[in-house]
């Protein structure tokens, strides 16, 4: 599964990179919605986990743009808060709380693509 990852707390990005290598996972990491955005425009990607705090701009922008493209990736919020507290609803397909439980984020990236949303 090709894997972006978007998230301004560069060290967590980067060890969650290294985790889901680890699994056998293509993964790019972006440290802002730009760089996401940019990031999107070049490759495709099965799944984004999209920090929704970013620094330049909110991470439901980057979801509201993927969502947008001719094949938007399943897309996982990542929040300090609990789901609906500033997830958009409906825009993302799941939702995870940090820390993120890698249990949870296994089982998700384990369902089959159709059955994800």
């Amino acid at each position: 599964m090709n894997v972006l990852i978007v998230d301004d707390n560069q060290p967590a990005a980067d060890l969650l990179r290294e985790l889901l290598t680890l699994q056998d996972h293509t993964v790019r990491c972006a440290y802002t919605a730009r760089q996401a955005l940019d990031a999107a425009a070049d490759e495709s990607f099965d799944a984004a986990l999209i920090d929704l705090s970013l620094p330049d701009q909110p991470g439901a922008d980057v979801a509201r743009a993927l969502r947008a493209g001719d094949r938007p990736p399943l897309l996982v919020a990542v929040s300090g808060y609990a789901a609906g507290e500033g997830a958009s609803a409906g825009l993302f397909d799941h939702h995870l709380q940090k820390p993120i439980d890698f249990d949870a984020l296994d089982r998700i990236m384990a369902m089959p693509r159709a059955s994800a949303r």
